[in-house]
């Protein structure tokens, strides 16, 4: 699913019409959170994954 300039102008179009201009700096930066927030926590099963495995190898 390709999304092209103009595909994202119209959802930010649409976004300013739903929220509003006070609203968008919100969700953007709620949206972050959330986003990095579920990078760490993949990160940590990754990394959890990794570390099983490893341990498997050295018995």
């Amino acid at each position: 699913m390709n999304l092209g300039p103009g595909s994202i102008i119209l959802i930010v179009f649409v976004a300013l019409l739903l929220f509003g201009p006070k609203k968008l700096p919100e969700l953007g930066k709620a949206f972050g959170n959330t986003l990095r927030e579920f990078k760490n926590a993949t990160k940590g099963l990754a990394d959890d994954d990794d570390d099983v495995s490893s341990k498997k190898q050295t018995k």
